[in-house]
């Protein structure tokens, strides 16, 4: 355990960091499976803003990498434009 003051604290900002970026992170995953289960055309495109938008965050944020944000969303879009 940490021992200088300063360190005691940035352990709990880490620690309050790493919570939060779970819990964006699980729920754009959640978001994701959501829009993956869509199998109508049109309600799939008004989901998928939303959920890219999510997926823009989390890269904002520094939880997932930029490419790996891209290329969520280009498979994203690819199923829902292959929805009949």
């Amino acid at each position: 355990m940490a021992n200088h003051k300063a360190t005691k604290k940035d352990a709990r900002q880490a620690a309050k960091r790493r919570e939060r970026n779970r819990y964006y992170g699980k729920t754009t995953r959640n978001a994701i499976r959501d829009l993956k289960a869509i199998t109508e055309k049109k309600a799939a495109q008004e989901s998928v803003q939303n959920v890219e938008s999510l997926i823009d965050k989390l890269a904002k944020r520094g939880v997932i990498h930029k490419n790996k944000a891209s290329n969520l969303k280009s498979k994203l879009s690819k199923r829902v434009n292959a929805l009949a």
